[in-house]
């Protein structure tokens, strides 16, 4: 750690991964619910379980996204970050947002719009809230020593995922115009700007883990940042299907959804050639190999499976059923929520001192949780394929299908249930990292070939496993 305000980042992480067992909770309560054990359908009904388990998801990238940015952006700027008192306030901001979001869910608050159920007063809050991060990270970037590609790229992504939240808020009565206004959000989101989030501290952590020069790695960022803009906005259009908007879709759609494998494949293809040139044999394999694993799960869910179904000739029997669950979760977890454990598993050691990146509990956290997700997805593809030929190809009744299929969802429980062992490991290293009392190293600046992270770090007693 060379910045004492990048301390701030281990408040964000700390939020993400409460937010993220909570996430896990609501997850469980669905798949309950869906093997037809709804016992607590009168407390939480199924729908706010779900806008639930969903939103948090949102929040907790997010606040892992501005946590890594708060790491990131001092260090690439060499200098500290502008206003630390301002993203302490921002923090709690969010999650004074997010916990009344929660609860107003909880209690019928909510605009009932998938993916963007939280309600309107708290959309102009959040709109404030990012534009205060975006804000304090520019100033830092502007009053920098440096402004490098990654930094860039990353803060343009940030920026633009501010930007692209206030379609989403455009009034309407039109179901069509609002489901169209809705995926610029959810899409553009997920599938655009924050590919080039993922990209940025991609490369942060490839330049910082395998030792390549930092020209090669950024080379690299222009291709998979070309990739995304070429395939992600027109690939919308396989959104626009079956909503109501002109056949033309069908096309721009099909066309460019089976481009957008290609930005995935090529953040493959990416830390795989880069972790293999390293010269460098970094110390904090596990942070490698949640970095590696990032390119390889996100091309998995994100990439094919997300291909697989988004041609309009399958997707007219799969749109909406939980063939749509199969690719999310995988890519959720492969593109984003990996990134987020990523930069974790790096940033944990240098705010804290500790080094536990080594540990058992580290690599059972890494495994267990990626064959979890692995198997949640296949039960899922079981589970949807079956929902597809049942209600879709036979024509029987959406409620009765949902009987037939309860079956797979105990197989899911259990999918899910390794995977948050898996879960569980990780949250006890973070713990164990204890609070951020890293040695700052003078404020130096970085040098991109030297192993930083490997000086003066002594590990604390009881550290060892």
């Amino acid at each position: 750690m060379k910045y004492e305000s990048q301390r701030i980042a281990y408040w964000f992480f700390a939020t993400c991964m409460l937010l993220f067992g909570l996430q896990i909770v609501y997850g469980f309560i669905m798949g309950f619910a869906h093997a037809g054990m709804d016992g607590l359908h009168d407390l939480i009904p199924f729908h706010t379980a779900r806008a639930t388990h969903t939103n948090l998801l949102v929040m907790w990238n997010l606040a892992g996204f501005m946590g890594a940015a708060y790491y990131i952006i001092p260090e690439e700027s060499e200098r500290e970050l502008y206003w630390p008192m301002l993203a302490k306030v921002q923090l709690v901001a969010l999650v004074v947002v997010g916990v009344t979001a929660i609860v107003g869910f909880h209690v019928g608050w909510f605009e009932g719009r998938k993916f963007l159920e939280i309600p309107r007063p708290l959309d102009f809050l959040v709109v404030v809230d990012v534009l205060l991060f975006i804000a304090n990270i520019a100033m830092t970037i502007w009053k920098g020593k440096r402004i490098t590609t990654t930094s860039s790229v990353l803060f343009f992504g940030l920026l633009m995922a501010a930007l692209l939240y206030l379609p989403g808020m455009i009034p309407t009565d039109n179901q069509t115009e609002d489901s169209y206004w809705r995926w610029w959000v959810v899409h553009l989101w997920v599938e655009g700007v924050w590919e080039l989030i993922m990209g940025g501290i991609l490369a942060f952590l490839l330049i910082k883990l395998t030792g390549i020069d930092r020209e090669i790695i950024e080379k690299w960022l222009y291709v998979i940042v070309g990739l995304t803009f070429l395939s992600g906005i027109l690939g919308t259009g396989h959104h626009y299907y079956y909503i109501g908007t002109p056949r033309y879709w069908l096309w721009i759609g099909g066309i460019f959804s089976a481009l957008e494998p290609l930005a995935f494949l090529g953040m493959a293809i990416y830390g795989i050639t880069m972790a293999k040139k390293g010269g460098r044999k970094h110390p904090n394999r596990t942070a490698l190999a949640w970095t590696v694993g990032t390119c390889v799960m996100s091309f998995v869910g994100a990439g094919f499976l997300g291909f697989a179904h988004t041609i309009p000739q399958v997707n007219m029997y799969t749109h909406g059923t939980l063939v749509t669950a199969m690719h999310g979760h995988m890519a959720f977890w492969g593109a984003y929520a990996m990134l987020v454990l990523a930069i974790i598993s790096y940033t944990m050691p240098l705010l804290t001192g500790r080094k536990l990146y080594d540990t058992p509990s580290a690599t059972f956290a890494f495994w267990t949780s990626n064959i979890g997700m692995i198997a949640m997805t296949l039960a899922f593809a079981v589970a949807g394929v079956t929902q597809v030929v049942l209600e879709r190809r036979m024509g029987m009744e959406f409620l009765a299908v949902q009987t037939e299929i309860e079956v797979h969802f105990w197989g899911l429980i259990l999918a899910a249930s390794l995977f948050t062992l898996g879960v569980i490991a990780f949250l006890y290293n973070f713990i164990r990292h204890g609070l951020p009392k890293g040695e700052v190293q003078g404020g130096r600046p970085a040098e991109d070939d030297e192993p930083e992270d490997e000086v003066a770090l002594e590990t604390a007693p009881g550290a060892a496993e």
